[in-house]
């Protein structure tokens, strides 16, 4: 794949440089893996491909705002072949394979990812995955919220979510306490049972020994036509809606694992390939990247004819389409294949895009060079008390030469004080005896 990457003229023009010029390709397949596992692999550089992808969805954020926040977290499965490091048989899937731990948003973005050795636990590393993401949103006052499924419903999770102020909604395994809470809803409803499931909910307050107060748990109980039992759910939260929504909340969890797959088949992000453990986390981190880059595009930048395309088929549709190049002294002209994308959808899209750049940030406008700026007041009868209020009041806004030197060090600040008086060298003891005097306070700015 690398070796036709390297020749392709459309990635040679995005590339740039050297790879641009006719003669010339890009880096080929030796080269691309000697930078993923020799530069990119390392630990500064790893630690920002990290935190890479929540910069970038901040980004995102500038251009639409959020009102509210929803992280669904959720760990896979990455089969492994061979010796490949960190890799672990997991009872749980059945296979030697790496388990990763995923954290998105309402939206699909990818907050944060993390490899992981297969013989982990579905909830292990939490905290590396949950507080960069949490601290990263503390700012902002909108309402957020928490989903995960059972192997997240820990007691220090729980409390770390209600004293950053998350609202959120686990589920918790069955056992006998929570059974006899439902006890009078296990028994089968009278009468001939309908090809509809009968749904009932109930909320009460429970307490596991390792919980230091009880939560609110909401029990779902369905009964099935040609099904002997019930299917009972439970989950611990602290919303305050009604039982049924709580559900109905609770279960757009799904669509995390659906993202998951998308993940799969789209980016191929479970193809880890690498000997050493940190050279598959950092090919891990990159298919993040291309994950979110397709999610973004699909997402802020597709009309709403399309916007129902899933990864795979903006690949296949969009990206992976036949092209000529003509290349010019002064330009180079794309002319696409005009297959499954046609050109007012593709120009829609290229409209989208442009409209998504975020504008430069303006350096304020340079303060005015006031050449003389007066304040003058008129004393009647030489009242001393009135002219020194005065004084106080509008010297006030006038900056202390050192200071406003600091605010402007370019400038030279002069502040000069005159007192016009009937007699230059009268004492100050005989301004009482004048009708009339002026204070003048003249702010100079000269430039040099």
């Amino acid at each position: 794949m690398c070796e036709r990457l390297a020749v392709d003229p459309a990635m040679r023009h995005v590339v740039g440089g050297r790879a641009a010029q006719a003669d010339k390709e890009a880096a080929s397949a030796s080269g691309v893996g000697r930078f993923e596992t020799e530069i990119l692999s390392t630990r500064r550089n790893l630690t920002a491909l990290m935190n890479l992808s929540g910069e970038w969805i901040d980004k995102v954020h500038r251009c639409k705002p959020l009102t509210q926040l929803i992280l669904d977290l959720d760990s896979s499965v990455s089969e492994s072949y061979g010796e490949q490091e960190g890799s672990a048989y997991n009872g749980h899937f059945g296979c030697t394979c790496y388990h990763p731990l995923f954290l998105f948003n309402q939206f699909g973005d990818l907050e944060y990812a993390m490899l992981r050795r297969g013989n982990k636990a579905s909830a292990k590393y939490w905290r590396r995955i949950l507080l960069p993401v949490i601290e990263r949103y503390r700012r902002c006052d909108i309402p957020k919220f928490f989903r995960g499924d059972a192997a997240f419903a820990l007691p220090k999770l729980m409390r770390m979510l209600e004293d950053e102020g998350y609202q959120y909604a686990i589920r918790i395994k069955c056992n006998a306490v929570l059974e006899r809470k439902i006890e009078h809803l296990l028994t089968r409803p009278v009468g001939r049972p309908s090809h509809k499931p009968k749904i009932f909910y109930h909320s009460f307050q429970y307490q596991a020994k390792s919980w230091r107060r009880p939560r609110r748990v909401v029990a779902k109980i369905e009964w099935h036509a040609e099904e002997l039992f019930p299917r009972v759910g439970f989950i611990v939260t602290n919303l305050a809606k009604h039982s049924k929504n709580v559900v109905k909340f609770y279960n757009g969890r799904s669509t995390a694992e659906q993202w998951i797959k998308e993940g799969k088949n789209a980016v191929k992000w479970t193809k880890l390939s690498c000997r050493t453990f940190k050279d598959n986390q950092t090919r891990m981190q990159l298919f993040a990247l291309a994950y979110n880059q397709g999610n973004f595009l699909r997402r802020l930048a597709l009309p709403r004819d399309v916007e129902h395309w899933s990864l795979t088929t903006l690949r296949e549709k969009l990206v992976k389409i036949g092209a000529k190049v003509t290349r010019h002294a002064k330009y180079v002209t794309f002319q696409l294949a005009e297959v499954s994308v046609t050109r007012g959808l593709f120009a829609a899209i290229l409209e989208r895009i442009d409209r998504l750049a975020i504008p430069p940030r303006q350096s304020p406008p340079p303060a005015p060079n006031r050449r003389f700026l007066s304040l003058k007041y008129e004393v009647f009868e030489g009242n001393l008390p009135l002219m020194s209020r005065l004084m106080q009041e509008n010297m006030s806004d006038v900056p202390h030469p050192r200071r406003a030197a600091k605010r402007q060090p370019r400038n030279v600040v002069k502040i000069v004080t005159k007192l016009t008086l009937r007699e230059r060298n009268a004492k100050l003891a005989n301004i009482r005896s004048l009708e009339m005097f002026q204070v003048q306070a003249i702010w100079e700015i000269s430039d040099k």
